[in-house]
C-alpha cells in the first residue's frame, strides 16, 4: 500500500480552514446521532514515529463531548498482558455502544516489532488471521472501526525528531524505538506496507494521510470520520452475510440418542475415585502453572443438571491461587452495550492459570435466541464467531474443556420439586427456571443445533450423563485429568 500510494494534493490554507471548521461542526452534530444510534466507533492511530498520532487524536477528541469517548496509548504490553491471548488487551478497550475509542497505536505496532524481532512465516500469517477475524468480528457486530496511519518521509521525521530532542521538555517523547526506527527507515516502510496490505479489508480499511502538513492531516481524518460515520448509521440495523465454517468438527449425538439409564456409581466406589482422581489433578495443576500452560473449563447444560456441584469437585482439587470461577449470569448494561465476547474475553485466564466458567457465550445461540434478546442474524453468526474466539485461544496455547451437563425432563423435575420443598435449597430455584421448563423442547433443538456447529477439533464438546451426579463427576474429573496429561506431554 504504501509502494504505490500518492499523496493527494494538498489545498490552499484558506480552504482547509474552511474545510477544518464544517468538520469539526459536522463531528460536533454527529456525535449525538451516534449515541442514539448506539453506534460504538474505534479509531486506531498508527504511523511513524513522530509522525503526530497524539497530537491527531487531542485536535480530533476537541469536537467530541468528553463523556462519550476514551484515549488509551497502547505501550509495550506488561508482563501481566504478555501471559494472556495477543489480543486480550485490544478487546478490553473496545468502546461501549454510542461511544468512541481512540487508540494511540494497537495491534498494528506490536505486530510489526514482533516482525522486527523475528515473527515471521505461519507464525507471521496466524497473526494476521487473528487481527482480520478481529476486526471483521467487531464489524459484523455493529461497530465502526477507522483505522489511520499517518506517513512521513525520512527526512520530515528526522526534523521532527531533532526539534524534539532540541528540548529538556520535550526530549521524552522521542522513544528509543523511534530513533532505531529512523535509522532503519527502508526496513521499516517494508514491513509496514506489507502489513498494511495483508490487513486492508472492505470492512475495516486503511486510510493513509499525509501527515506533512499537520492541519492538512487533521482536515484530512475529520473529514475521513464524518463520512464514515454517516454510512455507518445508514447501514445500521443491516443484517451482516453469514460465513461458512472453516474449522474441522467432530460429530456430535442428539441429545435425545444420549443413553442416560446405567450411568451410576456406587457410594464406595465414588469415594474412592474421588480421592484418587483428585489428587492427581492437584498433581497436574503444578505442572500446568511451571510449564505456563492456560486451561479453560466451561459448563452448559440443564437447569438443575448439577454444575455446580460438579464445579466444585474439580476445584477441591486444585490451588486456590490458581484457579478462577465465572459464574456468568445475564450481562450488566456495560456488558450489553459491548460485543457480546467482551465480557469473556476480559475473563480469560494467565498462562498457567485456569477459568472456570459457569454458563458461557454459549448463551448467545440459546437464551438470547430463544428469548428474542438478540436478532436471528445475530445468533446464527455466532456459531462462526464462537468458532474463532475458540480457535484463537487454542491458538495462543490453551487447553478447552467444554462440558453439557444432561439429564432428561423427569430428573428435572425431580430436583426442581426437591429445590421448591426444602428451605435450604429454595435459593437454588426460581420462576424463570419453572419458565424455561416450558421450553424444553425448543431448547433441545437450539442445543442441538450448538452441538452439531461448534464441536470442534480443538474444542469439542464432551456429554455429562448427570442423572446421577456422582457419575458425572468422575467423567467430569477424569477427561479433565486426560486432556491436561494429553498437553503436558
Amino acid at each position: 500500500m504504501l509502494k504505490n500510494w500518492a499523496p493527494e494534493e494538498r489545498p490552499e490554507k484558506e480552504e482547509i480552514k474552511e474545510r477544518l471548521k464544517a468538520a469539526s461542526q459536522k463531528l460536533y452534530e454527529l456525535q449525538m446521532k451516534i449515541k442514539e444510534h448506539k453506534l460504538p466507533v474505534l479509531v486506531l492511530f498508527e504511523g511513524w514515529g513522530a509522525s503526530g498520532k497524539g497530537s491527531s487524536i487531542g485536535k480530533v477528541i476537541k469536537n467530541i463531548d468528553p463523556r462519550f469517548f476514551k484515549v488509551a496509548t497502547m505501550s509495550a504490553p506488561t508482563e501481566e498482558e504478555l501471559r494472556r491471548p495477543f489480543l486480550y488487551r485490544y478487546f478490553k478497550q473496545i468502546p461501549e455502544a454510542g461511544k468512541f475509542t481512540f487508540l494511540d497505536s494497537g495491534w498494528m505496532e506490536q505486530t510489526c516489532k514482533d516482525c522486527l524481532d523475528g515473527l515471521k512465516g505461519e507464525a507471521y500469517a496466524k497473526r494476521i488471521d487473528s487481527i482480520k477475524r478481529f476486526e471483521r468480528q467487531l464489524t459484523d457486530n455493529g461497530y465502526l472501526v477507522l483505522k489511520f496511519f499517518m506517513e512521513i518521509d525520512k527526512e520530515e521525521q528526522t526534523r521532527r525528531m531533532n526539534a524534539l530532542l532540541d528540548s529538556k521538555d520535550t526530549d521524552w517523547r522521542v522513544a528509543e524505538f523511534d530513533r532505531w526506527q529512523n535509522e532503519h527507515y527502508k526496513k521499516c516502510r517494508k514491513i509496514f506496507d506489507k502489513y498494511l496490505t495483508d490487513t486492508n479489508t472492505s470492512t475495516a480499511p486503511w486510510y493513509i494521510i499525509d501527515a506533512t502538513d499537520k492541519k492538512w492531516a487533521e482536515l484530512q481524518i475529520l473529514e475521513t470520520m464524518v463520512s464514515n460515520i454517516e454510512v455507518a448509521m445508514q447501514n445500521s440495523g443491516h443484517s451482516t452475510p453469514l460465513l461458512q465454517n472453516v474449522f474441522p468438527l467432530v460429530k456430535m449425538p442428539k441429545l435425545s440418542e444420549i443413553e442416560l439409564e446405567g450411568k451410576e456409581i456406587s457410594d464406595e466406589d465414588y469415594k474412592a475415585e474421588l480421592k484418587q482422581l483428585q489428587k492427581k489433578l492437584g498433581e497436574l495443576h503444578n505442572r500446568l502453572y511451571r510449564k505456563r500452560i492456560p486451561v479453560i473449563i466451561t459448563y452448559e447444560g440443564w437447569d438443575a443438571a448439577g454444575k455446580g456441584g460438579n464445579i466444585k469437585r474439580i476445584t477441591e482439587a486444585l490451588d486456590p491461587r490458581g484457579f478462577e470461577v465465572h459464574p456468568i449470569a445475564s450481562p450488566e448494561p456495560h456488558e450489553k452495550s459491548r460485543h457480546y465476547l467482551w465480557r469473556f474475553w476480559t475473563r480469560l485466564p494467565k498462562d498457567g492459570h485456569i477459568a472456570i466458567f459457569d454458563r458461557t457465550w454459549y448463551g448467545r445461540v440459546m437464551v438470547e435466541r430463544l428469548e428474542g434478546f438478540c436478532s436471528e442474524n445475530d445468533w446464527k453468526r455466532a456459531y462462526n464467531e464462537m468458532n474463532e474466539f475458540e480457535k484463537e485461544l487454542s491458538d495462543w496455547g490453551a487447553v478447552i474443556i467444554k462440558f453439557w451437563v444432561q439429564i432428561d425432563k423427569d430428573t428435572q423435575l425431580a430436583r426442581f420439586t426437591d429445590r421448591q420443598n426444602n428451605p435450604e435449597k429454595q435459593w437454588k430455584i426460581t420462576d424463570e427456571d419453572w419458565r424455561n421448563r416450558e421450553k424444553w423442547d425448543a431448547y433441545e433443538g437450539a442445543i442441538n443445533e450448538m452441538l452439531t456447529k461448534t464441536s470442534t477439533v480443538y474444542a469439542p464438546w464432551y456429554i455429562l450423563e448427570s442423572v446421577d451426579k456422582k457419575y458425572a463427576r468422575i467423567k467430569a474429573l477424569k477427561i479433565v485429568i486426560e486432556q491436561l496429561e494429553k498437553a503436558l506431554k
